[in-house]
């Protein structure tokens, strides 16, 4: 019960408290008074006042205007017969929640007018005790002026940090069909044709196991190599499949580098962090599939690479000195280009090709960020 307690508290600060004195402050006000009419009337606003909140709270449409009207006009008949200006912070925390952007215009005039009128009036009739509190009188105004706004901002940002959530989980949901049908097409491409292979190869071999038993037994050579090819390849798309780091997948351009006799530029240690696995993941194919085009197609000598963070964006450069046959029109041809644009599609990145003696690739990816939000009224 206490750790449940404490984490409320830790939520909600001392706005709770803030809140139960301005409930019970009234009354003090109200016993101040010095006959019983007086203070059985300031009795019934009060109690009348915070029915009325809370219709007020959960209403729609125009009665919002007719509830927050009604609590006006009880808060400046506190402010007149009792000296208490207080419900003002009610009434603009009510405003600051109104959705409707006229009626939150609508209401936060009438209440700043009505208030400063009430508090003005107060001061010309030098009520004393209004005098005594005037300080806190000016921090109410104050509030009745700011705390509307605050209110209504937050929840702006609260909506939009909504539709940002909304928007990364139908991005989160596309990229997951993608994967599917990449891992569909990929299966097809690389299983179907072999296992059909596989069974056109296995019949021949027991249609000719009498009839000529070494054809047979090459055929069947044959099926035991596809055999392997086949798992092999799945074996490639299962290590694909896995989360890759960038730091590992260096490791390996590295090596194919060295193995294709191209000399290695630019920075061997990579440094990045808290960018989320599938962002990384995407980074590391692209320029895996970058680095298969330079030993490829680019006849290069020398490959730069540069892996930088920066604030809004990771960028990734892939510069050889080869003769320059990728371009814009090679999303058509292939070299893979096709693939990496559409992977990096999914995380809001892009891809720029620059030609000038040799191949440039550039990468970005910018930063995303999720949040979640509370709602408001209508």
């Amino acid at each position: 019960m206490i750790k449940r307690y404490m984490i409320m508290l830790k939520s909600t600060g001392i706005s709770p408290y803030i809140w139960a004195i301005l409930s019970i402050l009234p009354f003090y006000f109200i016993f101040q008074l010095s006959s019983t009419i007086e203070i059985t009337i300031g009795i019934i606003l009060t109690v009348l006042f915070f029915i009325c909140y809370r219709f007020a709270f959960f209403s729609k449409g125009w009665t919002v205007y007719v509830w927050t009207i009604l609590l006006i006009a009880i808060s400046v008949s506190s402010a007149s017969l009792f000296n208490y200006i207080y419900f003002a912070f009610y009434i603009a925390y009510l405003n600051g929640n109104i959705k409707d952007r006229i009626a939150f215009l609508v209401l936060y005039i009438i209440h700043l007018v009505t208030t400063t009128v009430a508090i003005n009036l107060n001061i010309v009739l030098q009520e004393p005790m209004f005098i005594k509190q005037l300080p806190i009188v000016i921090i109410v105004w104050i509030g009745v002026i700011l705390l509307p706004f605050t209110i209504r901002s937050r929840k702006q940002m609260g909506q939009l940090e909504e539709k940002l959530e909304d928007a990364n989980k139908r991005i989160s949901e596309l990229v997951k069909h993608e994967e599917r049908q990449r891992i569909a097409r990929d299966l097809h491409d690389t299983l179907g044709q072999k296992l059909s292979l596989i069974g056109l190869k296995s019949d021949l071999a027991r249609k000719l196991i009498n009839k000529d038993p070494e054809q047979a037994s090459s055929e069947l050579i044959d099926v035991q190599h596809t055999a392997r090819t086949a798992l092999n390849e799945v074996r490639k798309m299962v290590s694909e499949m896995r989360g890759v780091k960038l730091k590992d997948e260096m490791i390996r351009v590295e090596q194919i580098l060295e193995a294709a006799q191209i000399e290695f530029n630019g920075i061997r240690d990579v440094s990045v962090s808290n960018i989320p696995p599938l962002t990384e993941n995407i980074l590391s194919m692209c320029l895996k599939e970058a680095i298969n085009n330079v030993v490829r197609h680019s006849k290069a000598t020398s490959c730069y690479i540069s892996i930088e963070q920066k604030r809004k964006e990771i960028v990734i450069i892939v510069k050889d000195n080869g003769i320059g046959t990728v371009d814009n029109d090679s999303f058509v041809k292939g070299h893979g280009l096709i693939g990496m644009k559409e992977r990096l599609e999914f995380v809001n990145g892009t891809l720029d090709i620059n030609i000038n003696e040799g191949t440039t690739l550039i990468v970005r990816v910018p930063h995303a960020v999720k949040h979640t939000v509370k709602e408001g009224l209508s």
